[in-house]
């Protein structure tokens, strides 16, 4: 069990960031269950939004504290939206673009699963974009919380990569891993074309820990996504060992002017060259 000195009270956190990102996470996954328990499942509204700003007060504040020299880009914070163009002004320019670390954090990815009693397939994302990060995709670490499944996967202790199940190594359905309520059409027509299983569930980061614990072979997204939405996933599937990366095979940038990051796809490294292909004839 978790003691004081490592944070897992709640008390001093971890040092070491990958570690501290767990940390986080699972603080603000604990506010998030405190939110569903005392408010109740009456009002799905009230509980999203509360739900929303408990976990984003309780990370803004800790960040403030405890790493008060690094920027953060967070889903709830205003005008997080807003793409910062060249020839605008400097005042206007977000602080991050010229910090050399970036928090970029989701409170509460999955809102909707959130409000509605008995579903755990919701998620808070807590990453760490450095400037000399050699890692992957420069996400230096990342977590990613299940508080409902009582499950963390994060870049302090990665967890294995994941097994070829034994339907993909006869030949059976690859899974993929797609909205449960507005999976893209071109999802669709991909897993006809390949003859895959869609498997609906909530939250991109549930999505891609189901990938990183074999339960789903890959995730596609090409519905709309900002950086917040993969930042702590993709840094968690890349220090397993999977393949992550724009739907065109193109690399995943984080921290970026525009923080749009519209699409990508996560998958075993075997079926990569498989995916990509047929996306091609298939991308929206």
């Amino acid at each position: 069990m978790a003691g004081p000195r490592d944070g897992g009270d709640g008390g001093t956190p971890p040092v070491i960031d990958a570690a501290f990102a767990r940390w986080l996470a699972d603080r603000a996954g604990q506010a998030l269950l405190a939110v569903r328990e005392e408010m109740g499942y009456a009002d799905p509204q009230a509980l999203k939004s509360a739900g929303d700003r408990a976990a984003h007060e309780l990370l803004r504040t800790e960040l403030a504290r405890w790493r008060p020299a690094d920027a953060v880009l967070s889903e709830e914070d205003d005008h997080a939206r807003v793409a910062w163009q060249e020839g605008e002004p400097a005042t206007l320019r977000p602080e991050r673009l010229g910090a050399s670390r970036v928090w970029i954090v989701d409170p509460l990815d999955g809102t909707r699963e959130f409000s509605e009693q008995g579903r755990t397939d919701w998620a808070v994302h807590v990453a760490l974009w450095t400037a000399d990060s050699s890692s992957p995709f420069r996400l230096a670490a990342g977590a990613v919380a299940m508080p409902a499944q009582h499950r963390t996967v994060a870049t302090d202790a990665p967890p294995a990569y994941p097994p070829m199940p034994l339907s993909a190594a006869t030949g059976g359905a690859i899974r993929i891993a797609a909205s449960r309520t507005r999976p893209p059409a071109f999802v669709t027509a991909l897993a006809e074309d390949i003859g895959a299983e869609l498997v609906p569930m909530g939250s991109a980061g549930v999505k891609i820990a189901a990938v990183i614990s074999g339960d789903a072979d890959a995730y596609v997204h090409a519905g709309g996504q900002y950086e917040w939405d993969s930042a702590a996933p993709v840094a968690v599937a890349s220090a397993t060992g999977l393949h992550a990366s724009r739907i065109d095979g193109s690399e995943l940038k984080y921290n970026q002017a525009n923080p749009k990051l519209p699409d990508l796809v996560v998958c075993r490294k075997d079926l990569a060259p498989r995916l990509l292909a047929a996306l091609q004839r298939h991308l929206p």
